[in-house]
């Protein structure tokens, strides 16, 4: 049995600046002034504020210790599911980080940003080559604001063809933001119930397809980790009603070299390459989500496009029917380059990284399967969904559970997510974790299993090694105290 990495050990207790705060105290020091004093303006003039009195090494200890609080993927495993917070090898971000790259002014003329513009060209080529899609435009920064991207596109399709539509099918296993971004086009989502199998039919589908539905937002594998396997024949029933297939590729990385996107009917896919290849992400950002398309919906892609002719590449905005542009500038450079070096420095390997994903989580999901419950127990992709329905039988949440797991030191996988399980925990181990590393966190769930069957007081009362227990987050996120002073 692998040891829980969790301890107690050197961990400080640290407070506020200003709690260190002693009056007279310095961390600089200021050359003599030489130069007349000049009083400012009245209006210029505010009451001084409340700053900490502190020595340079106060504030060193004090920044250095919170350091230690952090909990990230370069600590231990992150099976923090969706955001698929993975490893990402340093290459990439030693190369994003190159001056040529880092100080680029993104006015610089197309003449002297031939690199970048090269660099961006190539990422698009790869992409494609892994999609199989027709053209890509790398503008959108994230997940989110590729299906944006992807649902203004379907939006202007209908309208260039002369009657706009105002529905979207939405299948209950679809990313949050999906139905918020058909919403923003004025679409209103159609839901759409799953098999017992947790996906969607074809028979489903044929009953809410009709000529005022713009198409459909489809997640593949789904939020579940379950590959929608009647994909194809659903795009089918979508364009024989003259809609067109969205595709969440935020699930990617289970397909990825393994999968022809244009075959399976979809029209258009917004890629996270953030998580799919590389950047670790998490907490906002920052991101990229370029946007795949079938030749139908080429001529409404974001601008500028980057666009090779002969030997000299530049970018391009002559395209009329176009959205327009999603960013400024050329999207999140420094993202796509690190994208680029992970696609170039794997190169064939790519098709590696979508076996280890898919192997990894049902590793971990045959290894936990008995102690707890499998709401749906079908093949899984880079993901597998359980829930607390054994434990709450003690009385034992799934919040308790991931509370429990900070304990052993392990960071919590996403919970209660997706909406359609009660109780949900998703684990999604990614690619980059060793068996080894696996083994250790299917050791550290299985005690918190026992803990809830023998001791559950010890799983409900958790986290008892770090320095906050079970802080209110409601009121945490409701009211941030952002100023610097100590409160009242």
């Amino acid at each position: 049995m692998a040891p829980h990495p969790g301890t107690q050990g050197l961990a400080f207790r640290e407070g506020l600046l200003w709690e260190r705060s002693k009056k007279g105290r310095i961390g600089i020091s200021l050359p003599e002034q030489d130069v007349p004093r000049v009083e400012l303006d009245e209006g210029l003039v505010g009451e001084k504020p409340a700053l900490p009195e502190l020595s340079e090494v106060d504030v060193t200890r004090h920044y250095t210790k919170l350091s230690t609080w952090n909990f990230g993927v370069d600590t231990g495993t992150y099976p923090l599911g969706s955001c698929t917070m993975k490893y990402n090898p340093k290459i990439n971000e030693h190369l994003a980080g190159l001056p040529g790259f880092a100080n680029l002014h993104p006015l610089t003329p197309y003449a002297y940003a031939q690199g970048a513009l090269k660099l961006m060209y190539e990422l698009e080529r790869d992409l494609l080559e892994i999609t199989k899609m027709h053209a890509v435009s790398l503008q959108p920064a994230a997940g989110a604001h590729g299906e944006l991207a992807g649902m203004l596109m379907i939006h202007a399709y209908h309208a260039h063809k002369g009657k706009q539509r105002h529905k979207i099918i939405m299948p209950s296993t679809a990313h949050g933001t999906n139905p918020a971004s058909a919403a923003l086009c004025g679409y209103t989502p159609v839901p759409v119930q799953l098999s017992p199998d947790g996906i969607v039919t074809p028979e489903a589908i044929r009953e809410v397809m009709d000529e005022d539905t713009a198409g459909i937002m489809v997640t593949n594998p789904n939020t579940l980790g379950i590959f929608e396997k009647h994909i194809a024949e659903i795009a089918q029933i979508v364009h024989e009603k003259g809609g067109l297939v969205y595709g969440d590729g935020a699930n990617l990385n289970a397909l990825m070299g393994y999968a022809d996107i244009e075959k399976m009917g979809i029209d258009v896919l917004h890629i996270n390459v953030h998580k799919t290849l590389a950047t670790p992400h998490g907490g906002g950002g920052p991101g990229a989500g370029p946007v795949v398309v079938r030749d139908v919906l080429e001529p409404f892609l974001p601008v500028p496009r980057v666009m090779k002719k002969r030997e000299r590449y530049e970018l391009v905005w002559d395209t009329p029917l176009s959205i327009g542009r999603l960013h400024s500038f050329c999207g999140n450079f420094a993202t796509l380059a690190r994208a680029l070096a992970y696609t170039r420095s794997l190169g064939r390997h790519l098709k590696d990284v979508t076996e280890l994903a898919v192997l990894n989580a049902n590793y971990v999901k045959s290894r936990l399967k008995g102690l707890y419950n499998l709401p749906f127990p079908q093949p899984s992709m880079h993901e597998c969904v359980f829930n607390d329905a054994a434990q709450h039988k003690q009385g034992v949440t799934t919040l308790d559970i991931a509370k429990r797991l900070i304990d052993l030191g392990y960071h919590p996988p996403t919970i209660y997510f997706p909406l359609v399980v009660e109780g949900a925990l998703m684990i999604e181990p990614t690619e980059s974790e060793s068996k080894a590393d696996l083994d250790g966190f299917v050791e550290a769930m299985k005690t918190v299993a026992e803990e809830a069957a023998t001791n559950p007081d010890v799983v409900k009362n958790a986290p008892q090694n770090t320095k906050v227990s079970r802080p209110d987050e409601v009121q945490a996120a409701r009211h941030l105290i952002l100023r610097g002073e100590i409160p009242q």
